[in-house]
């Protein structure tokens, strides 16, 4: 099982290069960046974070989330220092996101980064960032579907067409390509009832949050497995968001099936970050 980071870097924690040039260092496979474009300051979506074991169960939402760098920007700052690390979206919120320049920043960044990049997709959680953005969020998981597939048709055609009921466009020429063909891997980010079937429809991969049970989690993935083997699809790689440096829950991972364990490190200034790094790579070299 490989081993990654998962974080939210903003302008108050590590900055990117700093950031990229320790994972690569200290031997981590990759490296997922999380997304807001902002928070409205009235909430009615109540914050529960991500169900992960790794924070709090309940409480305010952490300044974090108001404070992340764009995550492309980010991104291609890492891929520039770095020549072994895949860079990621963990998740880029694709409601949010109008498709065509999308496609572009995506293929653009892989090419920069010479074919390190994946693509995790997501719909996100807080209905009035998605409102603010032009978004219903009643039709999210409709939208992120058409968006992604339209994306798809862009990185694979010279000239791409797309028509849906969200996302329609005549035949378009959009260049750079994607240095990996037919273009980077898209993983489906999210656990709600309908996660399988959407990775299955249009993902080359599945990010779930482990939340607080390593057993549940296990009976998905292998759930996957079975249905894509049913589908005639390859075994469908599962990467974990969100895991905390514990022996028995990579442990545990690993034997459910898990190719890629993310493990969270807290949004703090270089030094802190470092030192956390340093606690990391030791558990992952004597696993």
């Amino acid at each position: 099982m490989r081993i990654g980071i998962s974080t939210f870097v903003t302008d108050e924690g590590i900055g990117p290069v700093d950031l990229g040039r320790a994972l690569e260092e200290r031997g981590f496979e990759s490296l997922f960046v999380a997304e807001h474009t902002h928070i409205p300051v009235k909430r009615e979506t109540p914050y529960v974070p991500n169900r992960e074991m790794y924070w709090p169960a309940y409480g305010e939402l952490p300044r974090i989330y108001y404070r992340t760098i764009d995550p492309f920007v980010t991104l291609t700052a890492v891929a520039t220092v770095t020549r072994r690390l895949l860079v990621a979206t963990g998740v880029a919120l694709v409601v949010e996101r109008e498709p065509i320049n999308l496609a572009k920043q995506v293929a653009s960044l892989d090419l920069l980064s010479g074919g390190r990049l994946l693509v995790g997709v997501g719909a996100g959680w807080n209905r009035e960032e998605m409102r603010n953005l032009g978004t219903d969020p009643r039709i999210r998981m409709a939208l992120m579907r058409e968006r992604v597939l339209a994306m798809r048709e862009i990185w694979m055609r010279e000239e791409a067409e797309f028509h849906g009921e969200f996302v329609d466009f005549d035949p378009i020429r959009s260049w750079p390509k994607p240095v990996q063909r037919p273009h980077p891997p898209v993983l489906v980010g999210g656990d709600g009832p309908g996660v399988l079937d959407r990775v299955l429809e249009y993902g080359d991969g599945w990010v779930p949050i482990l939340g607080k049970s390593v057993h549940a989690l296990a009976a998905r993935i292998a759930e996957l497995a079975v249905r894509a083997e049913e589908a005639g699809r390859a075994p469908v790689p599962v990467t974990v968001y969100g895991v905390p440096p514990d022996r028995e829950v990579l442990a545990g991972l690993a034997e459910a099936g898990a190719d890629r364990a993310l493990l969270q490190l807290p949004t703090a200034p270089r030094d802190e970050s470092l030192r956390e790094l340093d606690r990391f790579a030791a558990l992952k070299d004597n696993l």
